[in-house]
């Protein structure tokens, strides 16, 4: 189930909302454009590719790249391989592009196929983890301040939607912000 933790931007102890509530995260996120919507999961076999992927989901994915539009969409995996002794270091690569704060042109939205994510919104001089599991849809416009954090040992399979090829552009503002929020290990552990 979707998590939602809100903290002042200059005090990362201070917790100003906890919650699971479907519909709280979505009045907390309504007013800055950003849209959360599960959908239900369909078993699909481990490893499942990128065909089997969007066809399992053809018909929210078709309704989600008309309203866009987002004309081009593709699916991200990233998942524990023990049997690969450079696993851990790739994920850890993958896992720091996008810790920095920054922002796009085009709309982030992505749907979580299986695992977790955690988004990081920075708005009006707050901080917005919202933690992503299986069956969530989470849609960021385009400019809106963020990071993104897969965990130590990152575990999801996405589908992404893009409006252009080159759609997903990280603008980094500069900012430390991030170091001093809580993980996505952290924030799942309380």
């Amino acid at each position: 189930m979707t998590l939602l933790q809100v903290m002042p931007e200059d005090d990362a102890t201070t917790v100003l909302v906890r919650t699971r509530d479907s519909a709280e995260i979505s009045a907390q996120l309504a007013p800055f454009g950003i849209t959360l919507e599960n959908w239900d999961t369909v078993d699909l076999p481990a490893g499942a590719g990128q065909d089997e992927v969007l066809a399992a989901y053809r018909s929210e994915v078709d309704r989600v790249s008309k309203e866009g539009p987002y004309p081009l969409v593709d699916v991200v995996r990233l998942v524990p391989d023990d049997s690969d002794p450079d696993w851990q270091a790739k994920a850890d690569g993958a896992r720091a592009k996008f810790l920095d704060e920054h922002t796009h042109d085009e709309d982030e939205v992505r749907f979580f196929v299986e695992g977790t994510g955690c988004f990081y919104l920075h708005l009006d001089g707050k901080v917005y983890a919202v933690v992503c599991e299986a069956g969530d849809l989470m849609s960021v416009p385009a400019g809106t301040t963020h990071w993104f954090d897969m965990g130590e040992r990152p575990h999801f399979c996405a589908i992404r939607f893009f409006q252009e090829e080159d759609g997903w552009v990280a603008g980094f503002t500069g900012s430390k912000i991030s170091a001093g929020m809580p993980t996505l290990d952290e924030l799942l552990a309380t």
